[in-house]
C-alpha cells in the first residue's frame, strides 16, 4: 500500500504570494503585475533569505532586516508581510476533503513541508486536521529544506517507509522532480480533483 505525503503551502493550504502582497501592501503591490514582480523579489523563488527562514537558520528580525535592505521596502512593510502569512495560509477545502477520505480508507498519511517554525506552530495549533497525519516533517523544525536530497532521505526514515512506497504531492515542480530522482513516487499538484484522478489512474487510491 502506498503512503501519501502532502506538501502544505499550495496544496493543503492556500498560498498565492501576489495575493498576499496585494492584501498586505496595497500601496506597493498596486495591481497583478506589480504584485507578481514584488513576489519574485521578496521571496526569491524560495531561495536566499526566505530559504534560510524556511530552513530555520534565520529568525524573523534578521529576515525582515535582510529583505528590507535587499528590496528597499520599509522594514515595517516587510514585517507586515511576514505577519500576514498566516492569514494567507487558509485550508483548501477540496484538499482537506481528499485527506479526510484517504484517512477513512486507512491510507498512511504524512506531510513534508517547507515551513518556517512560527507558521508550522500556528498551523498545528489552528487546524485539527493536521493531527490526522501519522507523521510529518517541517523544514524549520529539522533545519533541512526541499528540494535538497537530505530532507527526502530524512522524511523516508521518519515515515518508516522505503521511497518506492511514498507518493508525494507538491505544487512546486522542482520538489516533485527531486522526489522522483530519489526513488519516490510523486505528482505535481495543481488541484485536488486532478491529483485524485492521477492517484486513481496509477492505482494508488
Amino acid at each position: 500500500m502506498k503512503h501519501v505525503v502532502f506538501d502544505f503551502g499550495g496544496v493543503l493550504f492556500q498560498w498565492q504570494p501576489p495575493r498576499l502582497l496585494q492584501r498586505e501592501l496595497p500601496h506597493v503591490a498596486t495591481d497583478q503585475a506589480s504584485a507578481e514582480a514584488l513576489a519574485t523579489d521578496f521571496f526569491q523563488n524560495y531561495t536566499g533569505d526566505w530559504a534560510e527562514f524556511d530552513r530555520g537558520t534565520v529568525g524573523v528580525p534578521e529576515l525582515v532586516a535582510r529583505i528590507a535592505r535587499r528590496t528597499g521596502l520599509a522594514a515595517s512593510d516587510v514585517q507586515r508581510v511576514v505577519d500576514g502569512v498566516p492569514r494567507e495560509l487558509q485550508p483548501v477545502p477540496e484538499t482537506v476533503d481528499l485527506l479526510r477520505r484517504l484517512r477513512a480508507a486507512g491510507r498512511g498519511l504524512h506531510f513534508l513541508s517547507n515551513m518556517p517554525l512560527p507558521y508550522a506552530q500556528h498551523l498545528e495549533d489552528s487546524h485539527d486536521f493536521v493531527g490526522w497525519f501519522d507523521s510529518g516533517v517541517f523544514s524549520g523544525r529539522e533545519r533541512l529544506i526541499k528540494p535538497d536530497a537530505e530532507i527526502f532521505e530524512f522524511a523516508a526514515s521518519r515515515f518508516g517507509q522505503p521511497p518506492a512506497n511514498l507518493v508525494f504531492l507538491d505544487d512546486h515542480l522542482p520538489n516533485v522532480q527531486a522526489a522522483l530522482r530519489l526513488g519516490w513516487q510523486a505528482l505535481h499538484f495543481r488541484n485536488a480533483a486532478q491529483v485524485e484522478a492521477e492517484l486513481r489512474e496509477h492505482g494508488w487510491m
